[in-house]
């Protein structure tokens, strides 16, 4: 059986989680949230928490801009409330679908008739 190797990142992507890291951390202290308060409302255990605040990067995405969102703390320049991060979301999506149909993922069809 083949040894797994451990995945290594770049200096960019280390440096990003740990600016992640470090703004979910003192966004939570600076709002005296503890942490088991924190992780409980995420839905996530606080060693999990833990793991994202010391900038693990095998934590789960989601979970991590989930504490982002919950503590008010903004992604790609636009506030969680603003409603610009949608903006440049369906932005994005319009420049997807201009590109050729044969670099697009082809939509599903989905059969749900019983």
């Amino acid at each position: 059986m083949p040894k797994s190797i451990a995945r290594t990142y770049s200096r960019y992507t280390e440096d990003a989680l740990a600016v992640l890291a470090s703004l979910i951390r003192s966004a939570r202290v600076q709002q005296r949230i503890s942490a088991q308060q924190l992780a409980e409302r995420a839905g996530i255990s606080r060693s999990t928490l833990q793991r994202i605040e010391k900038a693990d990067p095998k934590c789960e995405i989601g979970i991590v801009f989930e504490l982002a969102s919950l503590l008010g703390i903004a992604l790609f320049d636009a506030s969680p409330s603003s409603g610009e991060l949608r903006r440049y979301r369906t932005l994005q999506e319009e420049k997807l679908t201009l590109l050729p149909e044969r670099v697009r993922q082809p939509a599903r069809e989905v059969d749900d008739d019983f």
